[in-house]
């Protein structure tokens, strides 16, 4: 393997299905990820985890905190800050039920794998430690879908800071994947007087890593990464500061990225539009090349 790139072992199988027409498309689920950054002396770093290695999905490769959106925060009306749904709803490109769905997706997510809350008592402020035992009950609540995010932000009191997310890109899993995501990414910056620490079961390491140096070493084949998760780290790593990448988040293009796969001569031809490193060349009957 030249580079840290994740590549299923079945991909070929599945490809070769879907072009002759024997593999039926799963729908994919919404999804949000959120990539955490904080300023260092340095320059930014990025919070990422690592997906424990018996994970069916990636397992092994590094990733940021998230997963699926909670169809209970669709319409659940709750305390929200920042920009209005409305004006979710059109970055986004969905209805403004889903905009706040998908908006509490990643706060959620962030609070459930890093243990960081982007929400606060007041519309200009964060909560602090949430490392105490009832807010780990909750958390525990959360991850065990008990509650609903909604339903927390509302009997906490709190209120969601939604000022305090960029959207960044947007990601759909590839047809011929079993599991699909359309995934919103999202970047934001590391509330002050709160701190990260690995509260995911599905990970088995957690890292501050700047963008550049993460880069590299999936350059070098050390860590492991799908597609989205690299390209992304190559976008942050012109900004000298996290809230120079937060300002530059809402003038970026939220088309979403879906791989390609197709038929030529006697290989399948993967590729991701807009994305040309991730082109992969597989013969009819052997390995990726």
């Amino acid at each position: 393997m030249a580079n840290g790139q994740w590549f299923p072992q079945d991909w070929p199988e599945r490809i070769r299905a879907l072009a002759d027409g024997t593999l039926t498309p799963v729908v994919p689920k919404r999804a949000a990820t959120v990539m955490l950054l904080k300023d260092t002396t340095a320059g930014p770093v990025v919070h990422m985890l690592r997906r424990r290695a018996s994970m069916a999905f990636a397992g092994g490769a590094y990733a940021y905190p998230g997963g699926g959106v909670d169809p209970r925060d669709d319409d659940h009306r709750i305390r929200w800050a920042g920009p209005t749904r409305a004006w979710w709803a059109e970055r986004l490109g969905v209805d403004e039920a889903q905009a706040q769905a998908i908006v509490c997706a990643a706060v959620r997510e962030t609070y459930e794998e890093a243990g960081v809350l982007l929400a606060g008592p007041a519309p200009d402020s964060v909560v602090g430690d949430t490392t105490g035992e009832d807010w780990e009950a909750d958390r525990q609540a959360l991850v065990a879908r008990d509650v609903s995010f909604a339903g927390f932000l509302e009997r906490r009191g709190l209120v969601l800071r939604s000022d305090l997310l960029g959207a960044w890109t947007r990601w759909i899993t590839p047809e011929f994947e079993p599991r699909r995501y359309d995934t919103w990414f999202f970047v934001a910056a590391l509330p002050e007087g709160q701190r990260t620490r690995n509260a995911s079961t599905e990970a088995d390491r957690t890292v501050w890593i700047g963008p550049a140096e993460a880069a590299a070493s999936y350059d070098k084949g050390e860590l492991l990464m799908m597609p989205p998760t690299i390209a992304t780290l190559r976008q942050l790593t012109p900004y000298g500061t996290a809230g120079e990448a937060l300002e530059a988040a809402p003038a970026r293009d939220l088309t979403p990225v879906l791989a390609r796969a197709r038929l030529d001569g006697d290989e399948i031809v993967l590729s991701w539009p807009g994305h040309d490193e991730f082109t992969k060349h597989i013969p009819t009957g052997g390995a990726p090349a």
